[in-house]
């Protein structure tokens, strides 16, 4: 590598502001101080400045970070899951439940990935050197990732459509029923002034006009044009139809995005999130401004927030809140990992790690009161109860919405507005899945990859664009309804148990607190090691449990998928699950012992190369090791580099694997 840098020893106390605990303080520094006379200057040798590991790249600036995280947590379910779920599980008082699992779940877990990421700037997969055995974690990580962008960019293509459509008509398409993909059974809601306000519907009649029937309503217009325009859907998956060539321009457009944005790396997401994190936020105020100015907003609003506190007696609110933190937040996506693994290395995740689930959890209320002011104006209008237009996912975003919008002025408008939210909101979410992707291989295969950054994301777009051609078919939102069911239901938390456990257990949570104190150059308070050693692994397997007992076969409008098909599922289910095992038992039989035990023990603890980039930090970090009793090898007063030890740079160059680099002390190379 490339040396941008020489620090001297003598230099590194005087530009770090070490903590005064003497157990943080380097004695590298002091050791210089002494030989400042007889040596005329004694220096360590970086791959880059203190403040940037130029191999891999950093953030340009702390909000950029920040953005980027705020972006990646808020994502669609802050808008389409998180408000139906409040008014379903008792309005307001299914806050309670919410905030109790984000102090002691959301919170802990967003902190302890942001550290681990930050402190090893490694990507999922190769930052298990921390316990080769569990590498399979990361694999797990980053398969779900791959799978979920897959179809998450299904939705952006849906969400391309939809705005292209708004602005190309002069009223919006899905307002009325005298289109040729109509039924007979389409109907547009109104309230007849001479039936007591009574709820009547026009309707189309055999000779095609419209006459007021007073029937149930079957189709509205906007279900319609979703269903039998947009998406064209078969009778089942087991009819998957044609290509929609319409949405594989929006997916080849949407995919296209994706790439301009991260072709490279955090260097161009981190602008864009300027914009794509903040703009959702003037788009949801405009929205909400216009939707409280509108009949029957403020019902709907009250509605969203009414408290039921009788819900707080049932089980499953307290699951569906611990549920929707969880899938949240994002641990155990590997996005945050990766997020984390390009901040400088004294970077504050720590207050980080509280302010971006406060924004995210403050988010998904807000957008609440964006959808029920529209929700309660659409029961104003229609006549029926809130509860009734109410809905979640692509009903609510697709249907349910478009079809309030249609109803008012300049409609294509404030339809493009909307649509133009939801679209930035998930291409935050899908470059927090995508830079995962992209940066585990490139950390895993940095001597194939790291040069081919841009070629390889090209490759990886088109793999991920490919895959996804299925689900623009007619079967294709069978497809969707399928891997958003069974590709992240268990194996999320299944890896983060393992994640939790690992590092509090395995590793030490001391030892980890104690990284953590040298990072951010501040102590952690006793409430980080107990939620992170019981509560919060505890509160995981249970919602763990909870999701395997609720769990369901999938079913979608009535329509029950065939048993191939579910196990199809499980099949996509287990892939991000079987790597745990496979790569534990790969481990462990590559793994020098002279019998089980010893291989499994070798197994678990980190590797030589274990431990912070930059090798100024690694120097002090030997150090604090050796003074906190976590190593048994007194540190040289020297670099590893220039003693001739092996840097993490040296290992990656050779090609050398982590299990065949044990230490038995989990101490890093002198």
């Amino acid at each position: 590598m490339k040396m941008k840098n020489i620090f001297c020893l003598r230099q590194v106390d005087e530009n770090n502001e070490m903590d005064e605990n003497p157990t943080r303080r380097i004695h590298v520094a002091t050791h210089a101080m002494e030989k400042k006379n007889s040596d005329s200057s004694l220096c360590v040798s970086s791959d880059s400045s203190e403040s940037e590991y130029t191999s891999r790249g950093n953030w340009s600036g702390r909000m950029d970070f920040i953005l980027s995280c705020i972006g990646y947590a808020v994502g669609l379910g802050n808008v389409w899951r998180f408000p139906y779920l409040c008014y379903r599980n008792g309005g307001g008082a299914f806050l309670v439940p919410y905030a109790i699992f984000m102090i002691l779940c959301g919170m802990p877990l967003f902190f302890l990935e942001l550290s681990f990421g930050q402190f090893a700037s490694l990507s999922p997969i190769t930052i298990w050197k921390i316990s080769p055995l569990m590498k399979g974690l990361g694999y797990g990580m980053v398969i779900i990732s791959g799978i979920v962008c897959i179809y998450y960019n299904i939705i952006i293509t849906w969400t391309l459509y939809y705005m292209y459509l708004s602005v190309s008509h002069a009223v919006v398409p899905w307002a009325s029923c005298d289109n040729e993909w109509n039924t007979d059974e389409c109907a547009v809601n109104t309230r007849h002034p001479l039936y007591n306000n009574s709820l009547h519907f026009l309707a189309r009649t055999d000779n095609g006009s419209l006459a007021a029937v007073a029937k149930t309503i079957k189709t509205s217009p906007s279900q319609e044009y979703w269903t039998r325009y947009v998406l064209q859907m078969s009778d089942g998956i087991e009819d998957m139809g044609s290509v929609r060539l319409e949405l594989l321009a929006c997916l080849a457009l949407a995919w296209t995005l994706v790439f301009l944005c991260l072709f490279k790396g955090v260097k161009s997401s981190g602008k864009v999130v300027y914009f794509t994190a903040t703009f959702p936020y003037v788009l949801l105020t405009i929205l909400l401004i216009r939707g409280c100015m509108l009949p029957g907003a403020a019902d709907g609003i009250r509605f969203y927030l009414s408290p039921n506190w009788e819900s707080l007696k049932s089980f499953k609110v307290w699951g569906d809140a611990a549920t929707q933190i969880f899938y949240s937040v994002g641990p155990a996506w590997g996005g945050l990992i990766t997020f984390a693994s390009y901040n400088k290395f004294h970077n504050n995740c720590y207050r980080d790690a509280l302010i971006v689930p406060l924004i995210n959890c403050g988010t998904s209320v807000y957008a609440g009161f964006v959808v029920f002011a529209i929700l309660g104006y659409m029961s104003y209008d229609t006549g029926m109860p809130i509860a009734t237009v109410a809905s979640q996912g692509p009903g609510l975003a697709f249907v349910a919405y478009p079809a309030a919008i249609s109803t008012l002025p300049i409609s294509p408008l404030w339809a493009f507005l909307f649509f133009f939210m939801l679209l930035l909101i998930g291409l935050d979410s899908q470059f927090g899945m995508f830079e995962t992707l992209t940066s585990a291989f490139i950390d895993e295969f940095p001597t194939q990859l790291r040069g081919k950054k841009m070629l390889f994301t090209a490759a990886l777009c088109i793999v991920e664009f490919l895959l996804g051609i299925p689900c623009i078919m007619n079967g294709g939102m069978y497809i969707v309804q399928l891997m958003d069911w069974y590709s992240a239901a268990f194996s999320l938390m299944l890896i983060c148990l393992c994640e939790c456990c690992v590092i509090s257990w395995i590793y030490g949570v001391d030892r980890f607190i104690m990284d953590i104190e040298f990072m951010v150059r501040r102590k952690l308070c006793l409430w980080w090691k107990i939620t992170w050693k019981f509560i919060t692994p505890l509160l995981v397997f249970i919602l763990f449990v909870f999701n395997l007992v609720m769990h369901e076969p999938i079913t979608f409008d009535g329509y029950k998928y065939p048993d191939w098909a579910i196990g199809l599922g499980w099949v996509m289910a287990l892939a991000s699950m079987m790597p745990i095992l496979i790569i534990a038992v790969w481990t462990l039989y590559n793994t020098p012992g002279r019998n089980p035990w010893e291989r499994l023990v070798r197994s678990v603890r980190p590797t030589q190369d274990w431990g912070p980039a930059l090798e100024v930090h690694r120097v002090e970090y030997k150090q604090i090791l050796y003074d906190n009793s976590f190593s048994n090898q007194k540190p040289s007063p020297l670099s590893a580099e220039l003693t001739g030890g092996p840097t993490r740079g040296d290992v990656e160059k050779r090609g050398l694997h982590e299990t065949t680099a044990l230490s038995n002390d989990c101490s890093l190379p002198v």
